[in-house]
């Protein structure tokens, strides 16, 4: 969970210090994440089933979704995604000739 929170502030200050507006955009962060998070934890969810995968219980905080996968798992595919968006908003805003170049804005 550490490490969680350690993802989250260590590129969510991004947001606000480059006034990168993504929160004001969540339903179109929310529509590109969701998708992708939810087939990662349907094969979570078969992983797990057929024990192929598990979680250490002594790293995790005990707390089970659907499918019996760990709270920190939903997590990760909520927040490593929104990072990611961060830090890449926030390259393409200090370096805004790598926009036109990568996404022909």
């Amino acid at each position: 969970m550490a490490m969680l929170a350690f993802t989250l502030f260590g590129s969510g200050w991004l947001e606000f210090y480059f006034k990168l507006r993504i929160f004001p955009r969540i339903k179109r962060a929310a529509i590109s994440i969701l998708p992708v998070s939810l087939f990662f934890l349907i094969w979570d969810a078969y992983a797990i089933k057929q024990g192929h995968w598990f979680f250490d219980r002594e790293q995790i905080l005990g707390i089970y979704g659907p499918f019996n996968i760990p709270l920190e798992e939903y997590l990760f595919f909520i927040i490593v995604p929104f990072a990611a968006i961060f830090t890449l908003e926030a390259v393409v805003t200090v370096k805004p000739h790598w926009r036109k170049k990568e996404f022909g804005e």
